[in-house]
């Protein structure tokens, strides 16, 4: 089979990489270097690494190190962090990198809005995003955004930390927002609208986590099934950037599936149909009861009658007799 990433584990994590682009054209051919964080994924209109003008060809293979600042001005820009984890910069803004570490990844957002996606997160994992001299760290899978002009923590999804004047933290979690204030003023998180249809960038995110679920479906089924496999970043050379492949299925923030198995009844996959036939999170969730045609905790497995399309996995699904969480035989 052919190979478009390399792949490379950090203290236990996967994180996996490959190629650029050609000309003003795409490249399939994966990047030379792994993927890590800071590595340019995408980029839509002007973008520039402290000053130097960004293109196609630079996706996969320009990174942002510490110390330099990325720049839009009528455009947007992805950029990977840990595996699993996605920051976007929206329109006319700028971001800092302070810390590429995979232990300790820091950015700044300097100017503008920037949002992160976070798909995957472990403990080990510290993700600190700056704003207005305020430190967050993101604790949980889901979506985050922050503003620079006017400083804030916005949680549409997810759990956050945010460091008070007095060396607490205080959390702020889904669907509520804190305002930044770093003469040590304590805030309070309140509610906030979480799905205004004027949102630019949570808009434009979404369509990016969406590509992202297409490119996993692209690919999933040339790399999961290799032994040594691992989660982390993998170069699709159809869409032309890096996705992340996990263990387990699971739904971004904005309900697109994500999947490590390809081909998946006959090419279904997540993505489109997603878990629950396209509803995600925002819909019937993980366990409402239709799930892989017959119920990921609903009674009846992957494909209805006991497990992974008739029999299952060892006898009655992944983990037991009804699917996912059934009882008995299972994988482990």
């Amino acid at each position: 089979m052919r190979h478009w990433r390399t792949m490379i584990a950090v203290a236990g994590l996967g994180i996996f990489a490959l190629p650029a682009f050609g000309a003003d054209i795409p490249n399939p051919a994966a990047p030379a270097n792994p993927a890590r964080p800071g590595t340019v994924n995408y980029i839509e209109g002007a973008a520039f690494i402290d000053g130097r003008p960004l293109n196609n060809r630079n996706v996969g293979s320009a990174e942002l190190d510490a110390g330099q600042v990325l720049t839009t001005g009528a455009g947007k820009a992805e950029i990977l962090l840990t595996p699993g984890i996605f920051l976007r910069v929206d329109d006319q803004s700028a971001v800092k990198m302070i810390s590429p570490d995979l232990d300790r990844t820091q950015v700044e957002v300097e100017k503008g809005r920037a949002s992160v996606e976070v798909d995957q997160i472990f403990p080990q994992n510290m993700i600190q995003i700056i704003d207005g001299g305020v430190t967050t760290q993101l604790m949980k899978t889901g979506y985050y955004e922050f503003d620079a002009n006017h400083p804030e923590a916005r949680v549409f999804d997810g759990r956050a930390e945010v460091e008070t004047g007095d060396g607490k933290w205080e959390a702020v979690k889904n669907h509520h927002e804190l305002a930044l204030v770093a003469d040590g003023a304590r805030e309070k998180p309140v509610n906030f609208n979480s799905h205004p249809a004027n949102n630019d960038l949570y808009n434009w995110s979404s369509l990016r986590s969406q590509y992202l679920a297409e490119a996993n479906n692209q690919i999933a089924d040339e790399y999961a099934y290799e032994p040594g496999f691992y989660p982390g970043w993998y170069w699709d050379p159809y869409m032309w950037d890096y996705t992340f492949l996990g263990w387990d299925p699971f739904f971004s923030p904005f309900g697109w599936g994500f999947y490590p198995w390809g081909g998946f009844y006959g090419g279904l996959g997540f993505y489109g149909r997603g878990f629950y036939g396209g509803r995600g999170f925002y819909g019937h969730g993980f366990r409402g009861g239709r799930g892989f045609s017959g119920g990921f905790h609903g009674g009846g497995g992957f494909h209805g009658g006991g497990g992974f399309h008739g029999g299952g996995f060892g006898g009655g699904g992944f983990h037991g007799g009804e699917g996912f969480g059934g009882g008995g035989g299972g994988r482990r």
